[in-house]
């Protein structure tokens, strides 16, 4: 449909719609008939395609055939086992990457924009996937526009449409029927297009098409989705693959050495590929986008909104956070405490009995009063309206007296804005704006005041005040078209306002944690630089005289090179643009660091892009900044920053721990069964006892990792680096070691059986390798303290797996019914005795090694301080 080419009364009749918008009734009647406003993102996972997956693994596969060998050569009872087995096993994995699909489905309905819509002629918000054709919408800068839609209403509105049609210059948009047919999108000027956004002026639109059927959505359904993994799964699934050839091989010269030893031809078989299956950690991928989707869905609980799970991985790697000062650091309420005004030779512009400053005060701004009687609007511009008030100078009874005829919109480039007032026969124009640029619109006043404004402006900025002036202008008659650089200039100065925003108490506090974490804080303001100092100061965000400021105007001055060599002793940046935002975020990351940055603002989106975590703000910040960010403050405080980062770094802690304990399991079950035929021992373990402690131990223990608590010196240690290999150093240790003792002291008991011709090894073995596993898991659930530190009963659902894990293990050793189909034996209480102390021995050595880590650890401060 060609809705550039009608008028809006066409279009009204096509979608039975009005100016006054859709009733509920007939907007649910039409979203269930035109689905909802999504882009869908490729074929979904079915439970099915969940569930052939789990199976149809390729290891999987061979392991069900050798089973079904070993099942015609005679072994029926195996074969079933296995089959039970592979089957649990399978519906295990299932369950997982089923909750992994259902997390991250929650994420992206939390993550859904908004829309603001009239139903039964009423405004209010909406979730923009509810929008249907015939939705009257409102826009104004900084909005996404939701849909595609044909403008009803405009007030100087832009939109940056590059996204869609590669135009980097922004579109200024009109109401006209435009006459061509088969115009390029680009030249649609009566048209607004789903996922472009707003950048100036406000406007009201018809929605005419909704998902799949926007412009955007004929290009997404010739498109792949691209691949969500996070940067922690790409590693693992690459690593996957290395470590599966190597496990291949390795299960390879067991098959042999077993078979030349004389050992059966399909047992070994069987337990080669069992070991194959068990070892090769195909799971973690899906595991840890449960954990990171998990522990996503936490954070909500602390005030962040997750929309890209890689940020919950990265948060913990965080070495610098760049923040807005205004409702992030301080508590987003502007109060005027003191006002200045130009000496009283400036003529009276309204009326002698009036005060101009106070008058324009009232008049130049963009607050409504809603239907409740509350001021809306932005908290400056509240706080100038409420001072005024309180003077006796009402908003709504002055707007009557001098009705508004036009404005120049704020924006970040001219940071100024601009008001029309009829008066008489004529118009004042009033500008508002920072003190640095209206002394630079100034006409010559009393020969020149500049000096006396910029000394009060100092004074007031000095002691952490944000200072906005007025001028103004007086116009014969409404000029025919609004030029503001024409406009905005020779105008007389009426006075300034200096308003504070006191610092939130909990911001210093976090500011503290920080820098205890190794973390440093950066703000960055379009604030006066005696205001963003004065508060910098107040917070400790300057805490020596090494914590520079700089203003944007300096950061101009600067080339790349002087730029880069003092960036990082840059602590405070004051008046600077949005697009310089982005210019400080690459200077950082070129040292190697890791950077958070916040934003509310549209030109703030390439910032919060290109920083390593875009933070937007979720009270003020538009839409556009929202969805280029990764994660959303829902109430705009820094400290909750500092909190997402200490939960960060919780989850990709317990994260590394669940890797660590299910590849050092394995590694156990590699030695014990590949060192087997080189000790002069017979194989310990059958196929079936391999699937089954891959079954039980790597399941409920392993997921439990994820609900440990944080380690006690979370926030007192440097951001861990992404780009370090994760199996490097001590882990890969780690994993080696106790794998070989976990094997070794496994074979010692087989040993021990053989030399004492006891009947039970097997048994013994068995099961050793299981409680070892399970004694390691409860030793490694920190890094640094010991289990009695931070208390064994600190994780509760870690006891409740075990007690679960053990629970199956003497089911298979005690009830009578599983004992010839895992091949067990009842142990008598001497052969537990022994298997239980053998299984601690791991249990104390990793405990042991941490207190040799921590001891070798003081006595290295210890000489270094001295």
């Amino acid at each position: 449909m060609n809705w550039h080419n009608l008028n809006i009364t066409e279009i009204y009749k096509l979608l039975d719609s009005s100016a006054s918008g859709l009733d509920q009734n007939k907007a649910k009647l039409l979203l269930a008939k035109s689905g909802k406003n999504l882009i869908q993102e490729g074929k979904k996972k079915t439970v099915w395609n969940i569930m052939f997956h789990q199976v149809s693994d390729f290891m999987i596969l061979i392991l069900i055939i050798a089973a079904v060998i070993s099942g015609i050569a005679g072994d029926l009872t195996d074969t079933v086992i296995i089959l039970i087995i592979i089957i649990l096993n399978a519906f295990a994995g299932f369950i997982q990457e089923y909750r992994a699909e259902k997390a991250m489905e929650a994420l992206k309905k939390m993550a859904s924009s908004q829309a603001i819509v009239l139903r039964n002629q009423k405004a209010g918000k909406i979730n923009a996937m509810d929008l249907v054709p015939g939705d009257i919408i409102r826009l104004e800068a900084g909005d996404v526009i939701p849909a595609d839609i044909r403008f009803i209403k405009v007030q100087s509105l832009k939109v940056d449409e590059s996204t869609l049609t590669g135009e980097s210059e922004n579109v200024e948009k009109n109401i006209n029927k435009l006459k061509s047919e088969n115009l390029v999108l680009a030249d649609r000027t009566n048209m607004g297009f789903k996922g472009t956004f707003v950048t100036n002026g406000h406007g009201t639109a018809i929605v005419v098409e909704t998902g799949m059927q926007t412009e955007l959505g004929h290009i997404a359904s010739m498109i792949q989705i691209a691949d969500n993994s996070t940067p922690l799964q790409k590693r693992l699934a690459a690593f996957g693959k290395r470590l599966s050839l190597i496990i291949l091989l390795i299960c390879a010269v067991i098959f042999v050495a077993g078979w030349l030893r004389g050992e059966g031809l399909t047992e070994m078989l069987l337990i080669s590929i069992s070991l194959a299956v068990a070892a090769i950690p195909e799971a973690l991928p899906a595991l840890i986008t449960i954990s990171l989707a998990l522990g996503a869905k936490k954070l909500v609980k602390q005030h962040v909104l997750i929309r890209k799970l890689p940020a919950v991985e990265t948060l913990g790697s965080v070495s610098y956070i760049c923040t807005d000062k205004t409702g992030t650091l301080t508590i987003n309420k502007m109060t005027v405490k003191k006002t200045y005004e130009a000496d009283h030779q400036v003529k009276a512009i309204f009326s002698t009995e009036k005060n101009n400053l106070l008058s324009v005060m009232a008049l130049n701004n963009d607050i409504i009063k809603s239907d409740k009687g509350e001021w809306l609007g932005d908290s400056t511009e509240l706080a100038l309206v409420q001072y005024a008030s309180s003077k006796g100078y009402e908003k709504l009874k002055l707007e009557k007296e001098f009705p508004r005829v036009a404005e120049i919109p704020f924006d970040s480039q001219r940071k100024c804005m601009s008001t029309f007032h009829q008066s008489g026969d004529g118009i004042i124009m009033i500008t508002k704006g920072g003190m640095d640029v209206l002394l630079g619109k100034l006409t010559h006043q009393k020969g020149n005041q500049h000096s006396e404004f910029e000394e009060e402006q100092n004074a007031l900025s000095a002691s952490g005040h944000r200072v906005l002036g007025y001028a103004y202008k007086l116009l014969p008659k409404m000029p025919d078209k609004i030029n503001p650089k024409e406009l905005e200039s020779s105008l007389t100065m009426i006075g300034f306002a200096g308003m504070i925003d006191p610092p939130r108490e909990e911001a210093r506090q976090a500011i503290s944690q920080c820098k205890d974490a190794g973390i440093k804080p950066v703000m960055i303001t379009g604030d006066h630089k005696l205001t963003a100092a004065a508060i910098a100061n107040d917070l400790g965000i300057i805490s020596s005289d090494d914590d520079l400021v700089m203003t944007g105007a300096e950061l101009s001055d600067l080339s790349e090179s002087e730029f880069n060599a003092i960036v990082e002793k840059i602590s405070v940046y004051a008046r600077v643009n949005p697009e310089q935002k982005l210019r400080i975020i690459q200077a950082l990351q070129g040292k190697n660091n890791f950077v958070a940055m916040t934003g509310d603002g549209v030109n703030d989106a390439p910032a919060l892009k290109n920083a390593d975590i875009g933070i937007a703000m979720g009270i003020n910040g538009t839409e556009v900044s929202k969805q280029a960010a990764h994660m959303i403050l829902l109430d705009d405080n820094f400290a909750t920053i500092i909190k997402a980062i200490r939960h960060g770094r919780r989850i990709y802690d317990n994260i590394l721990k669940f890797i660590k304990y299910i590849m050092t399991g394995n590694s156990g079950e590699i030695w014990a069964i590949s060192l087997a035929p080189f000790l002069g021992l017979p194989i310990p373990l059958l196929a079936i006892h391999i699937l089954w402690i891959n079954l039980i131990t790597d399941g409920l223990p392993g997921l439990a990792l994820a609900s440990e608590p944080a380690e006690t010196n979370i926030m007192k240690r440097p951001p861990h680096n992404p780009s370090k290999n994760i199996f490097g150093g001590s882990m890969a240790w780690h994993i080696l070691w106790v794998g070989l003792l976990m094997g070794m002291v496994t074979l010692a008991i087989q040993a021990w059986a053989v030399y004492n011709n006891n009947p039970y090894g097997q048994t013994m073995a068995f099961s050793v390798l299981c409680f070892s596993q399970l004694g390691h898991v409860m030793a490694i659930r920190s890094k640094r303290d010991s289990i009695f530190k931070i208390g064994v009963f600190s994780n509760k659902p870690m006891l409740v797996a075990l007690l679960v894990t053990v629970s199956l293990q003497f089911m298979i050793i005690y009830v009578p019914f599983f004992n010839p189909i895992f091949r067990t034996q009842a142990l008598p209480l001497y052969e537990l005795l022994i298997t239980i102390t053998a299984s601690a021995i791991v249990f104390w050595a990793v405990e042991l090694e941490k207190i040799i880590k921590m001891s070798l650890k003081k006595a290295h401060s210890i000489k270094k301080r001295e």
